[in-house]
């Protein structure tokens, strides 16, 4: 790839993580090599048991569960601040074609992570480097540097009138 793009998917609707996934299957399929760093989440969800599996595709988690009442631990900053940490040194190696920085717009959006820092990686990207950014509540100046945005909007969710997630379809 000669251009690499900016991807973000935000919105409160389902299907930002998994479309990311699909993104990065389909590079691995083309020979590109994936990096994806999953902020805030420490559960792993099946379809990063799977993405393990793949040769092409690394996979790493920075955080420690989805954070209640809005009160995050000193121990939630030191891990998402970690994980942006890594994601630096794997963007400024030069080894993988496609980087996907997952939930890190919650991350961001929730003070774990400052907006210059994730605007500093898109800076400091190789021009050839596509990145993508998932999660609700995208900061405007993420937006505005994105060449492509999807917004999810959710309709209806099972999970209103009290259904539980299911393994293998919602995590």
């Amino acid at each position: 790839m000669s251009k690499g793009r900016i991807h973000i998917y935000t919105g409160n609707g389902k299907g930002k993580t998994t479309a990311s996934i699909g993104l990065a299957v389909r590079a691995a399929g083309a020979g590109l090599k994936v990096c994806i760093y999953q902020f805030v989440k420490a559960k792993p969800s099946c379809e990063f048991k799977a993405l393990k599996k793949i040769s092409k595709i690394k996979v790493e988690q920075c955080g420690r569960g989805l954070i209640r009442g809005g009160k995050s631990s000193v121990a939630d900053f030191k891990c998402a601040s970690s994980g942006l940490v890594r994601a630096r040194r794997d963007i400024e190696s030069g080894k993988y074609d496609l980087m996907i920085l997952d939930e890190v717009n919650v991350a961001t959006d929730m003070g774990l992570l400052d907006v210059k820092d994730v605007l500093e990686l898109i800076d400091i990207r190789r021009p050839s480097l596509e990145l993508v950014l998932t999660g609700r509540g995208a900061d405007k100046r993420l937006i505005g540097r994105a060449d492509y945005v999807t917004r999810f909007e959710k309709i209806k969710h099972p999970f209103d009138k009290g259904v539980l997630a299911r393994r293998g379809i919602e995590y």
